[in-house]
């Protein structure tokens, strides 16, 4: 069923016959002993460097597994690397789905940033160590796809939202889209401060969706309207400074979110979702939070 998605009469005709998948039930996170912002590689770096609190840090991470532990998903832990400091945000290295038949994959990433190519691998390890199949994307013909951070299951369903324009190349999804034998729903990023999907949008559940509209051309917010009858807009202070898009929502009801959205909390709960309020200020330095610091997978 592979197809590059961009009308809403085939975005409509692809939820219609797209098969079910798993809600994923665990969760991998990597440990935050190196992470700092000693480069720039985002507009929300700019005068964050060496202004990390490491101990401050830690204290913010570990709240954020243990509400990912208190849902009920089992977590995994890689020990974060020296000298690659945006290791921590691991929903970028790598694509993990499962199968008709349950088996496990994972497609891995060709980091945009220099700095951040090195992190690969560490994540390949643990993959083959925990029984997944490896898949590859060709670097003479794709420059970048960052994993999780810009590919974004369908909520229950084997299909796929691509962002793309900063750390994905479109023709990313030509390839995962045959690989993976799946419908790729594609989103053009056009605000650079929301370089990755995850930083604008944030599935809820079938039929709830959280985005910051000025990150999407006009195309593209057609094709979350059409998917979604529920879009929770996020005000701009909300979006930019405190990441409220990048929310995680896991099981379809409880939203793990960075607290003070305040405008964004107000919504959730009159569509009946519950928030869980944490404080990942460290990682906002590095233009990161909760759906950055975790993936996950089956």
């Amino acid at each position: 069923m592979s197809s590059i998605i961009t009308k809403p009469d085939e975005l409509r005709d692809a939820l219609k016959n797209a098969d079910n998948m798993p809600l994923p039930d665990q969760v991998l996170m990597v440990t935050p002993d190196h992470f700092s912002v000693d480069y720039i590689i985002n507009p929300h770096m700019e005068g964050n460097v060496g202004t990390v609190n490491p101990e401050a840090a830690r204290w913010q991470w570990e709240v954020v597994r243990d509400k990912f532990r208190h849902l009920g998903l089992k977590m995994h832990e890689i020990t974060g690397q020296p000298g690659l400091p945006d290791m921590v945000f691991s929903a970028n290295q790598s694509l993990p789905y499962v199968d008709s038949k349950g088996h496990r994959h994972a497609l891995m990433s060709i980091m945009h940033s220099d700095q951040r190519k090195d992190e690969v691998p560490f994540f390949e390890q643990w993959y083959r160590q925990n029984g997944y199949e490896i898949h590859y994307l060709n670097p003479q013909e794709i420059n970048d796809f960052e994993g999780m951070g810009d590919a974004i299951w369908h909520f229950k369903k084997r299909l796929l939202w691509g962002g793309f324009g900063y750390r994905s190349s479109r023709k990313a999804y030509e390839h995962i889209s045959r690989t993976l034998d799946v419908p790729v729903v594609i989103l053009e990023l056009i605000h650079p401060s929301f370089y990755h999907l995850d930083t604008c949008f944030c599935i809820l559940n079938s039929d709830s969706v959280l985005i910051y509209p000025p990150a999407f051309t006009k195309d593209g917010l057609e094709l979350i309207h059409t998917a979604f009858s529920n879009v929770i807009e996020a005000p701009e202070k909300e979006a930019e400074e405190l990441f409220a898009c990048n929310a995680s929502c896991p099981d379809g009801r409880k939203v793990i979110i960075q607290k003070g959205c305040n405008e964004v909390n107000k919504a959730l709960k009159k569509l009946g979702f519950a928030f869980l309020e944490v404080d990942t200020s460290e990682f906002l330095k590095s233009g990161g939070s909760v759906f950055c610091m975790k993936m996950l997978l089956w």
